[in-house]
Order: C-alpha cells, then sequence, then structure tokens
C-alpha cells in the first residue's frame, strides 16, 4: 500500500515506522527539513520538505497512485486543506487528519466533513483520546495502563506485581486450574524492560508487569488475585483546565456517580472559560504546583489527581507535589517517552502518552482485515487488535491449538454472538467471532495475514 503521511513530529513518525516496518510505500512530508531527514535516516521511507497543503508537493510525494492520506501536522487547517487537495486535485481514496480545535469537532458541525465538502474519512482528536485514556485509568486506579475492547464488555489491564500479590512464582497453566471461573488471560509480560508473550509454563515475579485481559464482570476479582485492591474514586482534583482537563471534568460531571471535581488552571482566561463550561465543579485560578492551592483543593482527601497540562515536567512535579500531600493515587500526561522511566520512582501510579493514543486511533483505521480497535503498547512494542473473524480468514472454523500463531502472538478475548469468553486451546473461532489478539510489533504482518479479507473491505 502506497501512503503519503504529512507531519513528521511524534505522531507522523510513530506512524511511518509502523508502516514501513510492514513493508508499505511510506512518503513522509513535512516542513522542516530536519525532520524528513531524521524520518529518511531511521526508517526505510521517502521523504519530502514542503508545505503538505501545496499541489505541487503531494505531487512530487507520488500522491497520484497513492492509496492513502494522513494529515498529522500542528494545524488543523492544513491538515484540513491537505485532504481537500488530495480529494479534488489527486483522488485519494483514503483521507486521516488530526483536528485538534475543539470548535471543528463540534455535533452541529459534523457535515462539513461530508464528501462533497471537506471530504475527510477519518477525523483524530488527540485531546478526545487522551481525555478517554484518563477516564479509563480512573476506572481501573491499581492498574498502571487499561483499554477497554468488545464494546466495553473487556478490559486490558497493566498490572504491577507486588510482594502481596498471592499468584507470584505460580505457572500459567496452573493459575487457568486454580480459577477455572476466572475470565482473564495473561498476554503479555515486561521483565527486566523486555517485552514477551508467556507460555503456559512461565512463572510470574515480583516486579513483572503483566497485561492481562478481563471480562469487564471479572475486573475486581482479576485484581484481588494479582493483589491489587480496588478504591473507589468520590473526589478527584485535575490540574490543567485545557482542552483535556476540561473533557475529562465534563465526563466526570455527566456520570451519575456524582464524582466531585477540582479544577486547577494557571491561565486565567482558560480557567474562566472551563467555569463558564462546567456546572458543579469548582475552578481554582493558579499553580497546580503550589502547596497552598493543593491544600484549599483539598488534595490530601481526594482519591485521586491527574495533572494534564501541557508541560510534561509541571506534570510529573505536580504528582510528586500531590502525593506528598497525601492524594493516593496520581496520572501524569507524559509527551516524552524517554521520561516513562522516571515514573516509578517518583512514586507516579499511572500516565497517559497521548501519541500512543493518537497512533491507536489512526492505526485502527489503516490496519488490514475487518478491524475494530488497535492499542498500542509501550514505545509501539506491541498491539492489541480486535477484529471481526471473516470467512476468507485462516482463523475461521479451526481451534486456537490449531492455529499457527507466531511465539509472540496471543489470543486474549474471544466475543461469540453477545457473549465475551475466555479463549482455550479447544476454543474453536467460527465466522463473525470478534478476536482480541496481543502481537510483538515483529508479528503484527503475520497478524494481518491471518485476519486478511478482500480488498473490498479495506
Amino acid at each position: 500500500m502506497k501512503v503519503i503521511i504529512c507531519g513528521a513530529g511524534q505522531v507522523g513518525w510513530q506512524i511511518a515506522r509502523h508502516l514501513s516496518g510492514e513493508r508499505n510505500d511510506v512518503t513522509v512530508v513535512d516542513s522542516n527539513p530536519d525532520l524528513v531527514r531524521r524520518a529518511t535516516d531511521s526508517l526505510d521511507v521517502q521523504g519530502i520538505a514542503g508545505f503538505a497543503s501545496y499541489p505541487d508537493v503531494l505531487d512530487r510525494a507520488g500522491a497520484r497512485d497513492a492509496e492513502m492520506i494522513i494529515a498529522a501536522t500542528y494545524s488543523d487547517e492544513v491538515n484540513m486543506v491537505t485532504c481537500q487537495v488530495a480529494h479534488s486535485v489527486f483522488g485519494i481514496n483514503r483521507k486521516i487528519a488530526r483536528i485538534r480545535s475543539q470548535s471543528y469537532l463540534q455535533s452541529i458541525y459534523s457535515d462539513l466533513y461530508r464528501r462533497d465538502h471537506m471530504p475527510i474519512d477519518v477525523v483524530i482528536s488527540p485531546e478526545k483520546e487522551v481525555a478517554s485514556a484518563a477516564l479509563q485509568r480512573l476506572s481501573a486506579p491499581a492498574a498502571f495502563d487499561t483499554e477497554v475492547f468488545m464494546d466495553g464488555k473487556a478490559q486490558l489491564l497493566g498490572i504491577t506485581l507486588e510482594d502481596e500479590c498471592p499468584v507470584v512464582n505460580t505457572p500459567l497453566r496452573q493459575l487457568t486450574d486454580l480459577f477455572s471461573t476466572l475470565r482473564a488471560t495473561v498476554v503479555a509480560v515486561r521483565r527486566e524492560g523486555t517485552l514477551f508473550a508467556p507460555e503456559a509454563n512461565d512463572q510470574l515475579f515480583v516486579g513483572d508487569d503483566c497485561y492481562v485481559f478481563a471480562h469487564v464482570d471479572d475486573i475486581p476479582r482479576t485484581m484481588e488475585i494479582f493483589g491489587k485492591k480496588q478504591q473507589k474514586q468520590e473526589r478527584v482534583v485535575i490540574v490543567g483546565g485545557g482542552n483535556v482537563g476540561l473533557a475529562v471534568a465534563q465526563s466526570l460531571e455527566a456520570r451519575a456517580d456524582r464524582i466531585r471535581v477540582k479544577v486547577i488552571e494557571k491561565n486565567r482566561l482558560c480557567a474562566e472559560r472551563a467555569a463558564e463550561a462546567l456546572e458543579r465543579t469548582i475552578v481554582l485560578n493558579g499553580d497546580g504546583l503550589d502547596a497552598a492551592l493543593l491544600a484549599e483543593a483539598g488534595i490530601a482527601r481526594s482519591d485521586a489527581m491527574l495533572a494534564v497540562t501541557d508541560d510534561d515536567k509541571t506534570n510529573m512535579l505536580a504528582c510528586v507535589r500531590a502525593k506528598s500531600e497525601g492524594c493516593n493515587y496520581v496520572i501524569a500526561l507524559i509527551n516524552d517517552p524517554t521520561l516513562v522511566p522516571l515514573m516509578a520512582p517518583l512514586g507516579i501510579d499511572a500516565y497517559i502518552n497521548p501519541r500512543a493514543t493518537t497512533v491507536s486511533s489512526i492505526l485502527r483505521h489503516i490496519r488490514h482485515g475487518r478491524v475494530r480497535a488497535v492499542y498500542s503498547i509501550g514505545d509501539a512494542e506491541a498491539e492489541v487488535i480486535e477484529a471481526e473473524v471473516l470467512s476468507t480468514s485462516p482463523l475461521a472454523g479451526r481451534r486456537i491449538s490449531e492455529i499457527e500463531f507466531p511465539e509472540g502472538v496471543l489470543v486474549g478475548a474471544l466475543r461469540k454472538g453477545k457473549d465475551v469468553i475466555r479463549p482455550l486451546g479447544t476454543t474453536r473461532i467460527d465466522e463473525g467471532d470478534v478476536v482480541a489478539l496481543f502481537a510483538l510489533a515483529t508479528d503484527v504482518p503475520e497478524v494481518e495475514r491471518l485476519l486478511q479479507v478482500s480488498i473490498d473491505f479495506f
């Protein structure tokens, strides 16, 4: 497949890395020659320096025979015009645009992206994706990572094993026997920095980071088995009242369980805007690192604190300060992946990577097969892919034990009709089933082959 990626920043580079690694013909376009050079030097891609919305630049990038364009520059307007030019001048079939401004995303203006207006097939909003990720972290506070699958009926949980975990030093095969009714499957383990798909005889050790697929009804029991206590989130403090913080606060306000939320925002105009948009939430204008202001927000009595400003270091320091003031659970928004190893030493319970959430959203729309969801794990080390099994797939009509999966691939969950079940070796996968597969990055192309369909479905 020939793909043009406009924007060679963090998101564009990561998408190019994924697609070029799967032997697609990728061209990266950016107005910054240094970013283009970084992409061409480190990835198997072609590069064009120039403005993505210019027809002659797209022509040089090979737009005349491209099958897809992904506009992920820092400018909403450039992304929108790029898709318009790609459609009107070059007839590119699939157009994906990253759009940040909430004004462009209001539902009353949804007709804007129709084919006869501004022809964009998929609109990705980083702020909405990050807000959704933050809410998922709050829903499972004992997990360092979480993502929803199977229309909300299954969840991927990242769990760090500690001394009090009752199942350490236990082979996974034995776990299946001990908890035969538990709808949960360990699909990945990170040990001493290395991520791998475990085998049935592998044991779990203290310090391991485990990724577990669990039925939503079995999450409390799963967390208990892995030594984690579930805590109710009744009082939440949000540091940062921008688009992300505002979206999280609005979602928490809309919930039926009446969570008490307080927002701290340094910029006065931004704080006033948040106060006008929120009904029951208290908005405080000031610095989220100020101990007196945190005390006024009731940080010591809060169940959780989210730091979602646009500055990584501010978010990390706000979490450290909140923890020192008595807050049990803190979440930081971190753009720079090199800062992630500092999370545990600083006592930060969980983090959200905007790049990973945006990349996951874009990958969902460019994978082969009837893909329903994609979640990128770590620094693009692995993916969880949820897809419908079609009649043309090599999976259809076979038992899991009969399928030659690569070593780095495990089946996390399977939905038959309305029921989500724990997959066993004897489980047969049929046409129409929905399967969730964990795959190390090197094995993703093989997973795509197993999910392959005719080009009409792409």
